[in-house]
Formats: C-alpha cells, structure tokens, sequence
C-alpha cells in the first residue's frame, strides 16, 4: 500500500477509511477478475464524483472570474473537467500506478488509459467527498484544477471580448481602438493600438497585426483594471 500512501501526499488528503480509497482505486476489470460483487468497483463512485466536480469548478469559476459570461463559464468548466484535463491530472499525480486492474486491462495499457485514470480521478473526489464534505473538495480542485484556468484558451485569448463585459456592468460604457503607430518592413510589419474608453486611454498594446495589437491593448487595459 506504499504506492497508495505516497499517492494520498501528492494528492493532499490523508483518508481515514483506507476502504474508501481502495473502492475508488477498483476497476470494474479487477473484480470481474476476481468474481466479487460488482458494487465493489469504482463506476457509483465515478457517477457521483462526475456531478460533484461539475458543481464544485462551477462555483469557483463563478468566484474567480465575477465579470466573465455565462457561455465562457460553461467553456471553461467543460474544458477543466473534460478527460483529457482529468487524466493529465491523474498522470500527473501518479494515480496509474495505485489503480487495481484486471490482467486482461493491465496487459493493454490500462493504466495510461485516459478514460480509467479520469473515471478514477472522480471517483477519488467522491469518495473525500462522502468523508470529508464539500470544503475539502473545493480545497483539492483549486490546488489541482483551477491552476488550469491560466492557461486555458477560453480564458486567454478574446481580451477584447473580456474587456467589453468587464465595462458593460455600468451603464453607457463606451470603448474604441485607435491604431497609434506603425513601423517594420512590409514583410514584419508591427503595430500599436490603444484602447480608450469613454474617449479616455486604458491600454496600449503592439502585435505583428492589427487584430493582436488589439487584443493585447485590451489585455493591458484589463490589467489596469484590476490593479495588476
């Protein structure tokens, strides 16, 4: 069980039922395998932890991003709890190596197998969840998922998108762009622009077109914005 210690310190929750974990560790292959009863694999766990991590990462990205719309809230929580983003984690906790499989399952791979490390990475999170309660599940996805959230292109790339409903939450807000500058050969052109707002500047910002200059003005001007 050293394997299944030192994954409960990677992970940052010490279960006091070691059942518990072992039942969200059990692949239905190993207990096929082994002919127990079939509740003793993880798949009620996996169902439960399924609606327990949408919940959760939806209140923390409401928490987060307070001026950010609903649709983009809807991308970013589908992009943190895909399962591609869960077996990362997984892989990057170790999780693999702690998962009971069957023969047949661990002699294909099972133990990379995107679809098994992110079904059990859920069925963790239920199971601190039934010993541990809500809090402690907010404490794990925001130490393990919502780091995500800084380099997710839903959050990343439409400054300028970000920008207008960061304003819009007053009345009569009005923002524009004004190319500032131009220099390079034509071949590596660069630009400038500002973004003002009510006619007053917030934020400049260069790229190789106009479109990114744009959109590293709004980025600029969003960090003004929020005192960064």
């Amino acid at each position: 069980m050293s394997n299944n210690a030192d994954f409960q310190n990677r992970l940052g929750y010490r279960f006091n039922d070691e059942s518990l974990l072992t039942k969200a560790l059990t692949h239905s292959s190993y207990i096929k395998e082994k002919k127990e009863r079939c509740d003793r694999n993880n798949e009620r766990l996996e169902f439960l932890g399924d609606s327990i991590l949408g919940m959760t990462v939806a209140k923390l990205i409401y928490v987060k991003y307070p001026t950010m719309s609903e649709g983009r809230m809807t991308r970013l929580r589908a992009e943190l709890v895909c399962e591609k983003s869960l077996a990362a984690l997984a892989e990057k906790l170790d999780l693999g190596k702690c998962i009971l499989l069957g023969y047949g399952e661990e002699k294909s791979g099972g133990r990379k197998r995107p679809s098994i490390l992110a079904d059990a990475v859920e069925a963790i999170l239920a199971s601190v969840y039934l010993e541990a309660g809500p809090k402690k599940i907010e404490t794990l996805v925001a130490r393990h998922l919502m780091p995500l959230t800084e380099t997710s292109k839903v959050e990343s790339t439409d400054h300028k998108s970000a920008l207008q409903e960061r304003v819009q939450i007053k009345p009569d807000q009005a923002l524009s762009y004004h190319m500032t500058g131009e220099s390079g050969p034509d071949h590596q052109k660069s630009f400038t622009m500002e973004v003002r707002l009510n006619g007053e500047s917030i934020g400049n910002g260069s790229g190789p077109t106009k479109k990114k200059a744009e959109q590293n003005a709004a980025k600029s001007a969003l960090e003004r914005l929020s005192g960064g």
